[in-house]
């Protein structure tokens, strides 16, 4: 380092020490917008959910199990409430193969007619009849009040030969998709049995039933195929859709401080330690304390907390919930992290400072700041520093 004595006369002192305190409070301006900057960066950069009191809402509990009912499972009470409450009847419609007999009159008799789309059978002499939505036993009667006309009570035998009005529709994840036709009282499994059965049942965990235009359950096919709950082998009716969908519509969204955010496989038994894990673990930035579950109950969600950390330690794992469809799980950052990013964004206006500094040297601030704080007078450059103590 050298020291050089520096002259400076009264003209050009006053103008300098003019500059010096302009160039002062401009360096001071700048310095100050600097650090309000950082502190707005640093309180924007990270998100920091509330824990929200749980809602007890049926199905959608936060539980360590595995819930043995996912949001929206009926039960067995739904399912008996969807059943039909009146005997089992079958009612013909289009399609269906139906024969009739009249006792002694084998020229009315027809040993084999389909129901045409408009639900319509021609019968000799008694013309056109509807049967659409009508048992047996009520088409027999329409036949023979028209026959009554002509023939002294006449015996008429209705039947079905070809069942094709008592059907449902097997959609999703199923080996056979497509209509299916029972010949008497349908259930659920005797549906999924008719289209072939379900090709891997380990990951098929529910089917909805779609009855009308606004009616709809979901049934737990864990629970009925595995644990043989048979209330919930729903009765099937005419007209029914059985949706399967595939497990992979299921996704669980992992953000925050993980290395490879985004949208994850929702699998059997997926918790917040395994979410996490497959989202290739947290990254150093991130606070494993702080770890959040946000839930979709209604039109607003909950939000619970989980302590990985107090988890890993000490292998408490009564908070290491299973995970529900489109969950979100959260891995806040530390407050350094908060301050890392500050720093990042606040690099270019660094520079600016930086600039500011030079400018200072050049404009007599930094001369001036160095006299009244340290006692010393002159200048430094980006090469030497030339500077005198004075005593």
């Amino acid at each position: 380092m050298r020291f050089q004595q520096l002259d400076f006369t009264s003209g050009n002192r006053v103008r300098l020490q003019a500059g010096a305190r302009s160039g002062f409070f401009r360096f001071a301006s700048i310095l100050i917008c600097g650090f309000s900057m950082m502190l707005m960066l640093s309180a924007c950069s990270g998100i920091t959910p509330r824990p929200t009191r749980v809602n007890s809402l049926p199905g959608r509990d936060y539980s360590i199990e595995l819930p043995k009912a996912t949001p929206g499972f009926a039960s067995k009470e739904m399912v008996e409430a969807m059943a039909p409450k009146e005997t089992f009847q079958y009612r013909m419609g289009p399609g269906d193969v139906i024969s009739v007999k009249v006792w002694r009159r084998p020229e009315l008799s027809l040993e084999s007619m389909t129901v045409s789309p408009d639900g319509n059978i021609a019968v000799p002499r008694a013309g056109s009849i509807n049967v659409t939505n009508a048992t047996p036993a009520e088409v027999e009667k329409k036949i023979t009040t028209k026959l009554e006309l002509l023939y002294i009570q006449p015996e008429v035998t209705v039947w079905v030969k070809e069942f094709h009005n008592n059907k449902a529709f097997v959609l999703g994840r199923v080996a056979r998709p497509g209509v299916i036709n029972f010949p008497g009282n349908g259930t659920l499994l005797e549906g999924l049995a008719l289209a072939g059965g379900v090709p891997d049942q380990g990951k098929m965990t529910r089917c909805s039933i779609i009855r009308g235009n606004d009616n709809v359950i979901w049934i737990d096919l864990q629970d009925l195929l595995r644990n043989g709950n048979m209330g919930l082998n729903a009765q099937i009716r005419n007209n029914d859709v059985i949706f399967i969908p595939e497990n992979n519509d299921d996704l669980v969204y992992v953000m925050g401080e993980v290395r490879t955010p985004g949208a994850i496989k929702l699998n059997d038994g997926m918790n917040v330690l395994k979410a996490v894990m497959i989202a290739g673990g947290m990254n150093s930035n991130a606070n494993p304390k702080k770890v959040f579950i946000v839930r979709q109950q209604q039109e607003k969600g909950d939000v619970i907390a989980v302590d990985l950390d107090n988890l890993i330690s000490n292998a408490d794992f009564s908070r290491n919930f299973n995970l529900l469809p489109n969950d979100i799980v959260y891995v806040s950052p530390t407050g350094m992290s908060k301050f890392n990013y500050a720093i990042e964004k606040m690099m270019p206006s660094l520079q600016v400072l930086s600039l500011g500094m030079s400018s200072g040297e050049s404009l007599g601030v930094m001369q001036e700041l160095r006299k009244k704080l340290w006692n010393q007078s002159g200048f430094v450059n980006g090469s030497t520093t030339t500077t005198t103590t004075t005593k």
